[in-house]
């Protein structure tokens, strides 16, 4: 159990630092944060339904463990044989920036921010990000 906490504790610390790199929009959500946000968002049509057109999920409670928790577009992989983590970055990025150089950054923020967090691991994390999009 504490082995999770720390795992997630860590994702949410390495999705603060991606957020924090010019030119990054927001971390990518994926399906689960998509469902999340419909189901969490107040309905506004008649009697309480949603309104036409709009997709709602009802999910049972223990898929959604901690809303509000900024994770989406963060995969961290546990150390492997070789000592290395893997950690995938899913992210969108504005326009006005180029997206190699938003990766880049993104890249080097995730692997300065494991490099300090955990400075006697012998190998450097492998990360990997993604722009998937921009606005």
């Amino acid at each position: 159990m504490t082995r999770d906490i720390t795992h997630t504790a860590l994702t949410e610390e390495i999705a603060r630092a991606v957020e924090s790199v010019p030119g990054v929009a927001f971390l990518r959500p994926g399906l689960a944060e998509r469902l999340r946000s419909n189901r969490t968002r107040p309905q506004r049509g008649k009697d309480g339904a949603p309104p036409v057109g709009v997709l709602t999920a009802r999910l049972p409670t223990t898929v959604v463990p901690n809303p509000g928790i900024p994770t989406a577009g963060v995969r961290l992989g546990r150390p492997d044989g070789t000592g290395r983590r893997h950690v995938e970055i899913h992210l969108v990025a504005l326009r006005q920036a180029r997206a190699l150089d938003v990766a880049r950054a993104a890249r080097r923020g995730v692997e300065a921010h494991l490099a300090e967090k955990f400075p006697a691991e012998p190998a450097p994390a492998r990360v990997t990000v993604t722009v998937t999009g921009q606005v």
